[in-house]
């Protein structure tokens, strides 16, 4: 399993929005530098979506599809 960074997002809401909607569709995916932010001045370091890369294009498909994300 290696992981690939599926996006970044600079407000850990949106982060938490995106993974729930791929963890619903069986997409497992985890959040890095969570902990690492604070809202307001998350623009210093964004959460990173990370996905299997096995699972990258089936997630990318899932976001599309319900109308993209403002991940980078």
């Amino acid at each position: 399993m290696a992981l690939v960074e599926l996006g970044k997002f600079y407000n850990s809401l949106e982060a938490g929005i995106v993974q729930g909607r791929l963890e619903a569709a069986g997409i497992d995916c985890f959040m890095f530098d969570f902990n690492m932010t604070l809202e307001g001045v998350g623009f210093l370091i964004p959460v990173r979506l990370m996905v299997d890369e096995d699972d990258l294009a089936e997630a990318r498909r899932i976001l599309s599809e319900a109308g993209g994300s403002e991940a980078d």
